[in-house]
């Protein structure tokens, strides 16, 4: 297997698969169109070209402020073959969040994608003493009338179709170094100021190798959606890995669309975080608790059938029993198919799952029906993966096995520690915190809890900082109630209460749909959803619900006291990171009063 620095990776892809099909996309909502390999290969030289003519010199910092397109892409890896460091921003990103981002990093000039990033964007250019320059992928996007300096990424690209520009990159490309920073990834900052993770060409490479050595199991004829925001390091270093090994990626630029886009394209992989699978298995396990007489037993006799043959047998090693073997081959190709075929994932050979904990009992219920998931644990600082499923042999309740050539160990409190050349080089402009983020030894401080098995699968158990202490001495681990709370179906979000208190409580967030439901079916009033969520026996029904989940925690572990909230903890409010993770500090303080109320005497 070759290895390749960023800056030339898909110019080598392009000699070896030329016509065949390097990415889909769908632009505006039309139909899918294909690229080659070839073609892909030129858009990222012109686009090269068209940043040395703009003045983009090596070890500059560009700034792309996007949803997932094509020229996203072909942005990343002109910059790579001009030296240049991609910084990445969340689409969903507020002005004072660019604008730190981009005073930070000193950005000068900004790829942004749509509408909303093209104002936000302008509107931080205005007031900046920094950025200088607008390069707005989406053409129906409206400029400013006082915008005097964008430009069109399509006439964009033309600008640098001279001899000079292209004798200055390929100069460039010939003093492409491994040591180069390639990235620098901005942390979401649940529990403070964004910090600038500096990924360089070597960290990729190494988890191109580590990740060769794990998985297996896939090809070049397989087809990888790419769906987590680019920004996100999992889905970053995911895209570039298929893109290393020939697979295409068909890149999905509205996320409200995947379930239509996955039957669409009905991909082979695709990378993902836990909630995505967790609204999967609330659907399926809804229609089969909802069915009856044979259909229910054929459901159940389905997944009975799957934990044997997938979890008992052949992630053992073994050898299925005859009988076991024909009925889940019948099963394979009916009821599991249907299933997966409403979904788009019946082509699917495995899914990586990472970024948050995953319910054990949706891991196992989605492998039981031969939704095979590769369920793993990693950070920005450790170029995503440190630990990870094998495709054979995983153990349900661990994150995995520690990654080859990685090395873990546990720490004082618990806390993983990680040694590796996937590890960063640092972090931006921040020697202090840089230090701080590492032992004396040099092992990566992750801030999460853990501990390792005799088989080197790693178990996590929480985030340090999340610990709650509560008023009688216990630790709590608040992720874990919340993951396993998230497994209802009334259920969309959880946030656990416990620090320095009584007892441990939780704010919910309801499905306000099937919440609905089943008040009409019940006959109970409400005129509104605030009505709804403060109506006693909808809050009774739920908390019956959370008191059957958390049977198996122990007394001071369990949810003593509930509160239904109306609205959903969303980005734009400030509750949710552009991960998805709660930001607890901004929650504690804007529900301080409902909080306190759940433990008045």
């Amino acid at each position: 297997m070759n290895y390749y620095h960023l800056g030339e990776l898909i110019h080598k892809q392009a000699q070896e698969y030329t016509y065949k099909t390097a990415l889909k996309y769908q632009p505006s909502g039309t139909k899918w169109h294909t690229m080659s390999w070839e073609t892909f290969s030129a858009k990222i030289m012109k686009t090269a070209q068209a940043m040395a003519e703009i003045g983009i010199k090596p070890h500059d910092n560009i700034g792309v402020y996007s949803q997932n397109m094509e020229k996203y892409l072909m942005t990343d890896f002109g910059g790579y073959a001009n030296r240049a460091v991609m910084v990445p921003m969340y689409a969903t990103a507020s002005p004072l969040q660019v604008k730190y981002i981009t005073e930070d990093a000193k950005i000068q000039i900004l790829f942004v994608g749509e509408q909303f990033q093209y104002n936000n964007a302008f509107k931080v250019q205005k007031e900046s003493p920094v950025l200088q320059k607008l390069i707005i992928f989406d053409r129906s996007v409206v400029l400013n009338p006082e915008d005097r300096t964008s430009i069109y990424f399509d006439d964009f690209i033309t600008t640098g179709d001279n001899s000079d520009s292209l004798a200055q990159v390929h100069s460039r490309l010939k003093q492409l170094k491994e040591s180069d920073a390639a990235t620098i990834i901005y942390t979401s900052g649940t529990t403070g100021e964004p910090k600038g993770v500096v990924l360089t060409h070597t960290n990729y490479i190494q988890a191109f190798r580590i990740h060769d050595k794990r998985l297996i199991r896939l090809s070049d004829k397989d087809l990888s959606m790419c769906f987590l925001p680019l920004t996100h390091v999992f889905e970053k270093t995911w895209t570039y890995y298929c893109l290393h090994r020939g697979i295409p990626v068909a890149i999905n630029q509205d996320p409200s669309k995947i379930q239509t886009a996955l039957k669409q394209v009905r991909p082979t992989l695709m990378s993902n975080v836990p909630r995505f699978w967790e609204k999967v298995y609330i659907g399926i396990r809804e229609r089969i608790d909802n069915s009856t007489g044979i259909i229910k037993w054929l459901f159940d006799d389905c997944v009975k059938t799957g934990r044997k043959h997938n979890l008992m047998f052949k992630n053992e090693g073994k050898r299925p029993p005859l009988g076991n073997r024909i009925k889940f081959f019948l099963y394979q190709y009916t009821v599991f198919y249907l299933i997966k075929h409403i979904v788009g994932i019946n082509r699917g050979n495995f899914f990586p799952v990472a970024g948050a904990p995953l319910s054990d009992t949706i891991n196992e219920f989605m492998q039981c029906i031969d939704v095979h998931l590769i369920y793993g644990y990693g950070l920005s600082e450790t170029t995503a993966t440190v630990t990870c499923f094998p495709q054979d042999g995983f153990r349900i309740g661990t994150v995995g096995k520690v990654m080859p050539e990685v090395d873990v160990k546990i720490g004082e409190n618990n806390e993983i520690l990680v040694k590796g050349k996937t590890v960063m080089q640092g972090y931006y402009n921040k020697p202090e915190e840089t230090r701080n983020a590492f032992t004396d030894d040099g092992y990566f401080k992750t801030g999460d809890a853990g501990y390792l098995n005799e088989d080197n699968t790693l178990v996590l158990t929480d985030r340090i900082k999340d610990m709650y202490k509560t008023s009688n001495g216990k630790y709590i681990a608040p992720q874990m109630i919340e993951t396993r709370i998230m497994e209802d179906s009334y259920i969309d979000q959880v946030a656990v209460i416990g620090n320095e208190r009584k007892f441990v409580s939780a704010l919910i967030i309801p499905n306000y749909e099937a919440l609905k439901a089943y008040a009409d079916k019940h006959e109970i009033p409400y005129d509104s959803i605030p009505q709804l969520t403060a109506n006693k026996h909808i809050n009774d029904f739920i908390f019956g619900r959370i008191e059957l989940l958390q049977a198996q925690f122990t007394s001071y572990e369990k949810i003593k006291r509930i509160t239904v909230l109306p609205e959903p903890f969303t980005i734009q409010s400030g509750e949710l990171t552009d991960t998805l993770k709660l930001r607890r500090k901004v929650i504690l303080e804007k529900y301080a009063d409902a909080i306190d109320k759940m433990y008045r005497e």
